[in-house]
């Protein structure tokens, strides 16, 4: 952990001295020695500090509720992008986008409904009968739910020319020109999240030796599931709502806390607030470089990434049920 938080700090400093501009490392380190230069000033503050504290906050979002949808349908395979949970905020958000609504709480709100519909729907998907129990099928029919949403979006993007370049924003995923207003908009439903999932920590371990240990232990598994639910719509919808939809940052991330954590829910969790913000930092940072002066989107560089490491988990000899 002390090793994962000290990379986490190099990586944030990285991101202050890197960027698509001519404002460099040398100038950000004279920067801090003066503050005579205005315009590296504007741009190490206003610009690449606020994208680097959303980064770290939509790693910690993402990659914790990866682990939840993982934990609570028992699939390795479960990720808010493959699930279509992404898919809903962000679908939620482009019509919102369509219909006239401008205000960031409101965008917020309405991310979080479309991603509980998502986690919904995933739920129901894995109650059916030869799909919950498969995880390769399941992500399959999440697929096929995250195309529909994206279809839809498409189509919306041609109804409206005027919404059309926000909306595109809300389909590929960025860190670009997001403002710390953002970031503050999204706090108290992050905040209500972590209670829950502080408070859930332990019954989801419970949940894990299965639905009869968990009951015997005092717990009842339909409500802890609800309630994981409802912490992964705050979750998803919040990190959409600032950074649209990141794909694959929810997979990696809970399958790297495991390499280190082991199968503990409750270790995976605490593992997964460094690893988060790490991978979206460093991912952010090759995105401002890979083809400067210009910008990689976020969202592509994480599906590039993350692509490689959904085949390996399908590949493994053994792909066990959490």
């Amino acid at each position: 952990m002390l090793i994962l938080l000290t990379a986490l700090m190099a990586v944030s400093v990285v991101s202050l001295l890197i960027g698509a501009g001519e404002v460099g490392p040398r100038r950000v380190l004279g920067l801090l020695q003066s503050a005579s230069d205005s315009e590296a000033q504007f741009i190490v503050w206003e610009l690449r500090a606020p994208r680097t504290l959303i980064g770290i906050v939509v790693g910690i979002a993402l990659g914790v509720a990866g682990a939840l949808l993982q934990a609570i349908s028992r699939n390795p395979l479960a990720e808010p992008g493959l699930l279509g949970v992404s898919a809903g905020a962000a679908f939620a958000v482009a019509l919102a986008l369509v219909l006239g609504a401008s205000a960031a709480t409101l965008r917020i709100s309405v991310a979080q409904l479309g991603a509980l519909v998502g986690c919904v729907c995933v739920l129901s998907v894995a109650r059916f009968r030869g799909v919950g129990n498969d995880p390769v099928r399941l992500v399959l029919a999440g697929a096929a739910f995250s195309g529909l949403l994206g279809s839809l979006t498409s189509l919306m993007l041609l109804y409206d020319q005027r919404a059309a370049d926000e909306i595109r924003f809300w389909v590929i995923g960025s860190l670009a020109g997001r403002r710390l207003d953002d970031l503050v908009a999204v706090l108290p439903s992050l905040l209500v999240a972590a209670i829950a999932v502080v408070i859930m920590a332990r019954p989801l371990a419970a949940l894990a030796l299965g639905e009869r240990a968990a009951s015997g232990l005092g717990h009842h598994p339909t409500l802890i599931r609800w309630v994981a639910v409802g912490c992964v719509a705050l979750l998803v919808g919040a990190a959409t709502a600032i950074a649209g939809p990141i794909a694959f940052v929810g997979l990696v991330v809970p399958f790297v806390a495991r390499a280190f954590a082991g199968p503990d829910i409750r270790r995976t969790l605490w593992f997964c607030l460094p690893i988060g913000p790490l991978i979206v930092l460093s991912a952010d940072i090759i995105s401002r470089i890979v083809v400067a002066p210009s910008e990689l989107p976020l969202g592509v560089l994480t599906a590039l990434c993350g692509a490689p490491v959904l085949i390996a988990v399908v590949r493994a000899k053994r792909l066990p049920m959490l």
